[in-house]
C-alpha cells in the first residue's frame, strides 16, 4: 500500500442533485460544496441521520453515481484520477487495482461458487490460481464463513453470511482505498469484531477509508476522525 504523504481520495466542491425526470423535472438536493481530502491510515466516518446522503456520497466517490458538480480525485499508481470524469475503461481500471467497496448488499452472478467469488478480485490482478484460492480459503476461514459452503453460490446464503462474502471479497486484496457501506449491518457481535480487526489490519498497513457505520461501538473502534454529512446538506 502506499506510504506517501499525498492524500488517497481529494473531493472538491462536490454537489449532488437528484432530477426526477417522471415527476416534472422536480430536482431534490443531496449534497453540495462538499470538500474532503483523505490520507493513508485515516478512517473517516460520515455521520448524520438516514436520508442525509451518506450512501449518495459513497457511490459518487466509486462512480456509481455522476456528480452533479465538482470532482472525485484518487491516487492510481501515483496519478490522481478524476472518478467524475474518467472513462469507463479507467474507472474500472481504479476499480480493479486500486478502490474497493463494500456495500450493503452482495450482488453476484448466479451459480458462481462462494471460492470463485471471493479470489476473483486477485485473479484479476494476475495472482495464480493456486495461491488466490488458498488467500481466499483463508480469509473466508477468519470470517467463520463454513467449509460446507465454499462451493455454493452465495445467493442462497443468509444475509449475515452474504456479508461475510462481501467483506471477504473486498479485503482479499491490500487495496489502497476502501469504501464500506454498513460493513456490518448483518453480523453477530463476534464477526463484527473480526471485521473490525480487519478494519485495523488494512488501516495499520496504509489503507485510505471512508465508511458509514450506524453501531456505535465498530464507528468509535475504527474512525479516525468523523464528517457530519448535514453541514453539507445545508448548501445544496
Amino acid at each position: 500500500m502506499s506510504t506517501q504523504s499525498q492524500p488517497l481520495i481529494i473531493i472538491e466542491e462536490l454537489g449532488k442533485t437528484f432530477t426526477l425526470h417522471n415527476g416534472g423535472g422536480a430536482t431534490i438536493p443531496v449534497f453540495g460544496n462538499l470538500t474532503l481530502q483523505i490520507e493513508a491510515r485515516e478512517c473517516v466516518v460520515l455521520a448524520g441521520p438516514s436520508g442525509i446522503g451518506k450512501s449518495t456520497l459513497l457511490r459518487s466517490i466509486y462512480g456509481n453515481y455522476l456528480p452533479s458538480v465538482g470532482a472525485v480525485k484518487v491516487l492510481h499508481h501515483g496519478v490522481y484520477v478524476d472518478i467524475s470524469t474518467a472513462p469507463p475503461y479507467k474507472l474500472l481500471e481504479v476499480r480493479r487495482r486500486t478502490m474497493g467497496y463494500v456495500s450493503q448488499f452482495l450482488r453476484v452472478i448466479p451459480r458462481i461458487s462462494t471460492l470463485q467469488l471471493v479470489a476473483e478480485p486477485l485473479l484479476d490482478n494476475g495472482v495464480a490460481l493456486d495461491e488466490a484460492y488458498a488467500r481466499a480459503e483463508a480469509v473466508l476461514t477468519s470470517l467463520q464463513l463454513p467449509r460446507a459452503h465454499w462451493d455454493l453460490p452465495p445467493a442462497t446464503f443468509s444475509g449475515g453470511e452474504q456479508q461475510r462474502v462481501n467483506i471477504a471479497r473486498s479485503f482479499i486484496r491490500n487495496y489502497p482505498i476502501l469504501l464500506l457501506d454498513e460493513p456490518t449491518a448483518s453480523l453477530d457481535a463476534e464477526n463484527r469484531a473480526i471485521v473490525v480487526g480487519l478494519i485495523r489490519d488494512a488501516l495499520a498497513a496504509g489503507a485510505a477509508m471512508i465508511g458509514i457505520f450506524h453501531d456505535d461501538e465498530v464507528r468509535e473502534a475504527v474512525a479516525t476522525r468523523q464528517l457530519p454529512v448535514a453541514q453539507f446538506k445545508l448548501a445544496a
